[in-house]
């Protein structure tokens, strides 16, 4: 099993190759991401030493609304530009020559880029928990991918995440159905009963959103509710902890499921071998002579065929009269 991690590895990668080389080169590479995220790295002929980093994410807008523009300027600040192209929502840009000494660890800050501002909304949750106001804070929805979204909304005594899924095949409805439902009875357990309250439906979504227009309410949906409480929130570290974790609770469960499915095929395919080996053993040894056959208590049997060079019927006729003529 792979252990994601919530930064873009190969956005990290690419950045440092860049940050460390050399001699400055001209840089037109394009990046792709999970939920639909694009990276655009591009450097021009005549300012080599400008590194711009463009992103897009159709998610953008609806992250704004919930305060993402502050956290960029918090964690990005120094480097925020404005979008180079309409197809992109946000840019950075870097000066090669007046880079920080902690090369890596600025290149896998910026790998954190789609962590942070995915995590708009679950800042803006916590942020009301904290402010102990009555009733329930709003309901905070992120279409991070086609038909497919994450519903935030804080309470008085926790949090609750939702995560709407889509399965569109009907092998992964079934492996996905059993990997959710093993996560609501693996809470039972005594060694992870401090780990989220986790809440599983299909077809039918959960009351929190029920009042949602536009909701699939079909055997393709499925509806997963995770119940935040203080502890897992209430502390700077593990706040963060928490918000990388289930932001790639989605990628793990369809990991998980072609994993299933390959071992699945895996073992289908080591079976069918088998059954060959077997079909090849059941069929007659075409090698032995056909006159070398035992009986039922093992002896050989060798049946007396007829000569084919032996004479004929009228061939022995004629030679039985001229066996008379002669006499």
């Amino acid at each position: 099993m792979i252990l994601l991690e919530p930064n873009s590895f190969v956005l990290e990668e690419t950045l440092m190759e860049r940050f460390t080389s050399e001699k400055p080169e001209v840089v037109d590479i394009t990046l792709v991401d999970f939920d639909n995220v694009v990276y655009h790295l591009q450097t021009s002929a005549e300012q080599r030493t400008l590194l711009t980093l463009s992103v897009e994410m159709k998610y953008f807008k609806e992250a704004v609304e919930y305060g993402a523009q502050d956290i960029l300027k918090r964690e990005y600040g120094a480097y925020l530009v404005a979008p180079s192209s309409p197809q992109y929502q946000l840019s950075l840009q870097f000066d090669l020559q007046n880079l920080p000494a902690d090369k890596l660890g600025l290149a896998k800050h910026v790998s954190m880029l789609k962590r942070n501002v995915l995590a708009s909304s679950f800042y803006r949750a916590f942020e009301y928990w904290e402010s102990q106001q009555e009733g329930a804070g709003p309901l905070m929805a992120t279409h991070y991918r086609d038909n497919e979204a994450i519903y935030v909304q804080a309470q008085q005594d926790r949090v609750t995440v939702i995560f709407s899924t889509l399965f569109k095949e009907e092998v992964d409805r079934v492996l996905g159905k059993v990997f959710l439902q093993e996560f609501v009875d693996a809470r039972r357990q005594a060694s992870i009963q401090n780990a989220p309250q986790v809440g599983y439906s299909s077809r039918e979504a959960p009351l929190e959103i029920r009042h949602l227009p536009g909701l699939r309410q079909d055997e393709s949906a499925g509806y997963v509710s995770f119940v935040l409480f203080p502890r897992h929130f209430a502390d700077l570290e593990a706040r963060e902890n928490t918000i990388s974790q289930i932001q790639l609770f989605r990628d793990y469960l369809h990991y998980h499921i072609k994993c299933a499915k390959a071992y699945m095929h895996s073992r289908m395919r080591a079976r069918v071998r088998e059954f060959l080996k077997v079909i090849n053993r059941a069929k007659p040894d075409r090698t032995i002579a056909a006159s070398e056959k035992r009986t039922a208590s093992g002896r050989y049997f060798r049946p007396q065929f007829r000569n084919s060079t032996a004479p004929s019927h009228q061939q022995q006729q004629q030679q039985q009269q001229h066996v008379e003529g002669e006499w």
